[in-house]
């Protein structure tokens, strides 16, 4: 089932990055108290990471139990263990490092000097028994139903690693795949499929600066999801689209929200 998208409109990526801490972790605490636990899907690059800063200074983040919540990723590079340029590794700069986690909750994609050696698509399989190994009955297929999936949205519409016309943005079977020749380095990664993604209760979208204002707007606008990949990330119950004034400021004035703060 796709949900239409929702658009929240922030001054600045700072106000952005804030108020989408503020919003995880309601929607967390949220999950735990009707479930006990919770799942999020993070995503890596400037907003994912100026997000996990947010949360990290957030004095609410102590509302969280965190032993209680599973930490997923949207995509990988595919880079020895503790490499500056991994997902993880800034993840755990910015957030984890400072938070009460349990370790086997941290679901890391796996490294190139990993169990799997440099066969990436070893990799992409294993992170895809991962996942279904953690998938319930109640779940839409192979993967748990996360609570919040998010996504940055890079300037040519990619999502996780989800390129325009590559191979793995055509994937409708398997959950996560190996990406050979990513146009932005390096150019193999581990990435969830469009299938994955979909899976997910709520997916959120991140863009802010004007280098997205004119992928938030193909996305946006009806493009197909082999030329735009963020036109195919869509969740179950929500879909929301997380901006700033700069990352908005190509959309049509029909989809422009009301200002937000």
């Amino acid at each position: 089932m796709s949900t239409a998208p929702q658009l929240v409109v922030h001054r600045d990526k700072e106000l952005m990055a804030q108020a989408a801490a503020a919003r995880l972790i309601t929607r967390i605490v949220d999950a735990q108290s009707s479930r006990g636990e919770a799942s999020v899907v993070l995503a890596g690059g400037r907003n994912g990471n100026g997000l996990l800063a947010a949360l990290a200074a957030a004095p609410a983040r102590d509302a969280i139990d965190w032993s209680r919540l599973d930490l997923w990723w949207g995509d990988e590079r595919f880079l020895p263990e503790g490499d500056p340029d991994r997902n993880v590794t800034q993840a755990r700069e910015a957030l984890l490092d400072a938070v009460p986690l349990d370790p086997k909750r941290v679901h890391a994609m796996p490294a190139s000097d990993g169990p799997h050696g440099t066969d990436v698509e070893a990799a992409a399989a294993a992170y895809a028994s991962e996942l279904a190994a953690a998938a319930g009955p109640e779940d839409h297929g192979p993967v748990p139903s996360f609570d919040v999936l998010m996504l940055g949205v890079g300037p040519d519409t990619h999502v996780a690693s989800l390129f325009p016309e590559l191979p793995a943005v055509r994937e409708t079977e398997r959950t996560v795949v190996g990406v050979h020749g990513a146009p932005k380095p390096p150019p193999t990664r581990v990435t969830l499929t469009l299938p994955a993604i979909r899976a997910a209760r709520e997916v959120w979208l991140l863009a802010a600066g004007e280098d997205k204002a004119e992928a938030a707007a193909i996305a946006l606008s009806g493009a197909g999801e082999i030329q735009a990949p963020a036109a195919g990330a869509h969740g179950r119950t929500r879909t929301l689209w997380l901006l700033d004034a700069a990352a908005a400021s190509q959309l049509p004035r029909d989809l422009y929200p009301p200002a937000t703060p």
